[in-house]
């Protein structure tokens, strides 16, 4: 393990021993929820994984150390502290710094990778921005799984976001697209998008073998899992459509453009929705920490 980095006891134990660990990102809990349900989001996703037998390794950069596993007071600081939101290309600033962050996707991915985490549980992936033809608004989430060999498993991307060309610049990445007991491409809040996918899986193991047979014969990129939410947990369609309607609406109004889209629509979304669209968040995001604990199983048990 490299000096740069520093893996939790829990964590390093777990993967010198072949047992399952999953990944967890920070910036859902610094960023992406308000406080105090943060704090409980965070020790709850965690728990789900531990009550399955499987090790979690929600990761962070605190004082200036990408942290692959946080203890107790790590979790607090993710919950409390007001930290940098931090992509992959922040990491060797702050490092620099001894400053902390709440490490995004692309980041945790990336960092996941480093120690040898091979699946990473979050809420939804970022993808190509709307607009994005003039204003080159991309996640580097997609550009880090490219290289990264790790599987994501998420709800798709936010219906914010333009879909058909995220799935666009998946297939160009070569980054393998897996819809989870689905056909179709989930867009976050809601179970379905306009958008079918070329492959699917009916369970962890047969997302295990595809891992196998990745590392055999690909050129070292992840693999996408699309996970919709559970019918009964999504957003009512109706209600979603207008909200959104509404929320494109008023950002054109208000003369919003370029990255700061994004940020305007989502917090006029949870407003506008009474919070509906957090809740249906948490939901999907424990559905997919409980699956990617059955995918980690899985691939522990294929190898042996």
């Amino acid at each position: 393990m490299s000096s740069a980095f520093h893996v939790s006891e829990p964590v390093a134990r777990a993967l010198a021993e072949n047992r399952p660990v999953v990944a967890l990102e920070s910036t859902i809990i610094s960023h992406g929820l308000p406080r105090p349900r943060n704090h409980e989001a965070a020790l709850e996703f965690e728990e789900i994984l531990l009550s399955a037998g499987v090790t979690p390794a929600t990761i962070a950069v605190l004082d200036g150390v990408p942290q692959i596993g946080l203890d107790a007071e790590g979790v607090r600081r993710i919950a409390e502290d007001d930290l940098t939101k931090a992509s992959v290309r922040d990491l060797p600033i702050l490092a620099a710094r001894g400053a902390s962050g709440a490490t995004t996707v692309a980041a945790t991915a990336h960092l996941a990778g480093l120690a040898g985490v091979r699946v990473f549980a979050t809420g939804g992936l970022g993808g190509v921005h709307r607009g994005a033809s003039d204003s080159f608004d991309e996640s580097a989430d997609l550009s880090t799984i490219a290289v990264t060999p790790v599987t994501v498993v998420s709800a798709g991307v936010k219906s914010v976001l333009d879909i058909a060309a995220t799935l666009e610049r998946l297939e160009t990445l070569s980054i393998p697209v897996l819809g989870y007991q689905t056909t179709i491409f989930p867009s976050f809040w809601l179970r379905e998008s306009a958008f079918t996918l070329d492959w699917s899986v009916d369970s962890a193991a047969d997302v295990a073998r595809v891992m196998k047979a990745q590392d055999e014969v690909g050129h070292g990129q992840g693999i996408v899992v699309a996970n919709p939410i559970p019918l009964e947990q999504q957003w009512d369609p109706a209600e979603h459509d207008r909200v959104l309607a509404q929320a494109l609406a008023a950002a054109d109004e208000a003369g919003v453009t370029g990255k700061a889209v994004t940020p305007f629509l989502l917090l006029y979304i949870v407003e506008a929705s009474g919070g509906r669209s957090l809740e249906v968040n948490l939901d999907l995001a424990r559905n997919n920490v409980r699956v990617a604990g059955e995918i980690a199983t899985a691939w522990s048990a294929l190898r042996g």
